[in-house]
């Protein structure tokens, strides 16, 4: 996982992309850390390594857990009416 070395997110506290709650300081935390994210050049290569690890914490790629079950559902959404994966 050589992209992880040009992340922008290398120099930040990793503490900062797991917020401990959603309302209040939790959803300033993950403000920041979406903000951290918008400018980094592996934003998708992180997103598609949590999606595929299945991580359900935290924010990656610019997205926190609910956005990506979202993301995932939605891809699986799209696979069962293309009939992709059906052998």
């Amino acid at each position: 996982m050589e992209w992880m070395h040009r992340a922008a997110c290398t120099d930040t506290d990793p503490e900062l992309f797991f917020p401990v709650s959603t309302e209040g300081p939790g959803a300033v935390q993950r403000e920041e850390a979406k903000r951290v994210c918008a400018g980094c050049p592996v934003r998708a290569e992180c997103l598609e390594y949590a999606l595929e690890s299945k991580q359900n914490s935290g924010v990656w790629g610019g997205l926190d857990e609910r956005e990506r079950a979202a993301l995932h559902r939605g891809r699986r959404s799209r696979l069962r009416s293309s009939g992709a994966g059906h052998h």
